[in-house]
This record gives structure tokens, sequence and C-alpha cells, in this order.
């Protein structure tokens, strides 16, 4: 199932939401030009890796020691990745945006992204593979929009052999299904054998469980009834 966009309209612009994108997209473009060799060496130096953490005794003071939790939330590991990222934050955090107000939205992200990566390096503490990619942050997103619209629907397309059906799904069905995949995903890398590359299912999940927990703090409360979230068929459609 591939979403194609909510039926919730926004009242503000998301300057921070086209901002995160944007950025994301033009710090792709910089990984395009270095040879695989090199790119490899900048994960391991702006990624995260657990056991640069986790197998220390003492973590030294430095700040800059622990900027890769900020940095890997805008590194991605080809086309596939960025795209399904940027595409989920397109559909998604506008009106989390809406919400919060753009500052607010923009720390909130930021500590949803670095409380994915905590999660990742507890689970995974002897990992020596970096980790890189913004769906940590981004499943926090989810999750606040889950919590903040519960009434909303998300417009998905379900290819069954060569032809397209659209589908109103609640979102709060459509994000829920999506979190458990990654839980049971999650679940299922802990049976693996260490140092296995993949998906960072735990980052997601830790993500998501941060942006359902936070969402609260950041939300702007004289904007909590700005629009219904209520499914309207011929919104979902109009904003193209």
């Amino acid at each position: 199932m591939i979403p194609i966009r909510d039926c919730l309209p926004r009242r503000y612009t998301p300057y921070i939401t086209w901002f995160i994108i944007s950025l994301n997209c033009l710090v792709f473009i910089f990984e395009l030009m270095f040879k695989k060799e090199e790119l490899d060496y900048l994960f391991h130096i702006f990624g995260i890796i657990p056991a640069r953490y986790m197998l220390i005794e003492n973590l030294p003071l430095d700040p800059f020691y622990y900027l890769p939790f900020l940095t890997s939330m805008f590194l991605h590991g080809g086309w596939f990745h960025l795209i399904s990222n940027m595409w989920i934050m397109w559909i998604f955090a506008d009106n989390v945006e809406d919400k919060m107000g753009s500052f607010r939205f923009l720390i909130f992200y930021l500590l949803c992204g670095l409380g994915a990566g905590l999660i990742h390096c507890l689970i995974n503490p002897t990992s020596t593979i970096p980790t890189v990619g913004a769906s940590g942050a981004i499943s926090g997103v989810l999750g606040a929009y889950m919590v903040m619209f519960p009434h909303a629907k998300v417009i998905t397309l379900f290819p069954i052999l060569f032809f397209p059906f659209f589908f109103a799904l609640p979102a709060i069905f459509y994000i829920l299904m999506w979190f458990f995949i990654q839980l049971f995903s999650g679940l299922g890398s802990l049976l693996a054998p260490t140092d296995v590359g993949g998906v960072a299912w735990w980052a997601h999940v830790g993500g998501f469980i941060f942006g359902v927990i936070l969402h609260r703090i950041f939300v702007i409360k004289k904007r909590l009834r700005i629009y219904d979230d209520h499914f309207d068929y011929y919104c979902a459609w109009g904003r193209w």
C-alpha cells in the first residue's frame, strides 16, 4: 500500500517541513559526488555507530563526538531511501507543524530523531554498522499525527496486478499497521546474527514512541481546534 495524500487541509505554511525536505535532498545531491568508498567513510564519520557509544566506559565530553545523532538524520543510503522518507514527510508533517508552529515542530522533529538514535544504540549496543536516515524522526511525526488526528483518512494506492486501486483508509489504521510491521520486524531482527545491515527497525519504533509521548509538549493549545479532522472525500483530492 502506497499513501498518496491525507484528507486534512492546513492553515499555515509548513516552512520547516519544506526546509527539512529540501535540506535532505541537497545533502543527498552532495552524497552523489562521492565514490562508494568515500561515501562509506562519510557514513562512518557522520552516521550513528552504536558500538562507538555503548562499548566505551568513559565517553568523552566533547559535544562533537555526539554530532552523528544529528547529522545521521540528513543522510540517506540511496534514492529509494530518500524518496520514501521524504514522501511520508510531505504527506504527514505539514499538519503536525500546523498544530505545533514551525519552531516547536523543528525541535520536536529533532528530539524524535535523537530519541530514535538512542533507542537504536540501546537495542544494538555492539553494532559497528553506521545508521543513517530521517526515518526515526519521521516515525515521531507519524506517532504525533496518529494521536492528534484520530479521524483523518489517507488515500492509499493498492496495485492489484497492473491495475491501480485507490482506497480511503483511516490514518490510525495505516499508521498502526506500519508501526506493528516495524515492531515485529525489530523483534525478528533480534534473532538475526549481529552486525547484519538493513533497516534500523528499532529506530523507527523508538522515534514513533517518542512522537506519541512528546507531541503534547509542543502543541500550541490555541491551534487544537483550527479545523475538523473528519474525512471529506473531496477535500482529499482537492489539494493536488
